[in-house]
């Protein structure tokens, strides 16, 4: 069995992972440009909002920092999405979780809270407010390594 096949306790890795959040602006796509690296290429990864929102700047220079990037890509809503069947749903935000719960309801779909904290009500410096996204980004890396990717690794190594 090939590491990336199982996830957990020998779950099976999901083919398709959505990340949600409230409207898609800063910690779902700051987790689908991680989980993009880090997951194997097979697994599709996307992300969206419970409402429509503005791209913010500072998750592209905190994401450029780890070599990084949105390219063009436009927050989304979860209407906006081109493909709504995912095998997991990550949300990020209370908000998000209460959405992707009612969504699925009659669906068999995984669904995963990852309480994530906001990063821009953040204040002080721009240095400040910088280090506030860059916690975020090393926090969803970490969640994504250890509960994804690393456990995946492990399960099929017992396997």
């Amino acid at each position: 069995m090939e590491p990336q096949e199982v996830i957990g306790g020998g779950e099976k890795m999901p083919s398709s992972i959505l990340f949600m959040c409230g409207m898609n602006a800063i910690r779902s796509p700051m987790a689908e440009a991680l989980a993009r690296r880090i997951l194997p290429k097979g697994v599709y990864v996307m992300s969206a909002g419970v409402r429509r929102g503005e791209r913010d700047p500072f998750v592209d220079i905190v994401l450029d920092e780890v070599g990084l990037s949105l390219g063009r890509r436009q927050p989304q809503t979860l209407e906006e999405l081109e493909d709504d069947f995912f095998d997991l749903i990550i949300t990020l935000a209370p908000e998000a979780h209460h959405a992707a719960l009612e969504l699925t309801r009659s669906n068999a779909v995984d669904v995963m809270y990852w309480p994530t904290l906001d990063p821009s009500v953040a204040t002080g410096t721009r240095s400040q407010i910088l280090d506030a996204y860059r916690e975020v980004r090393d926090h969803l890396q970490r969640l994504i390594e250890t509960r994804i990717a690393r456990r995946s690794s492990i399960a099929a190594q017992s396997a």
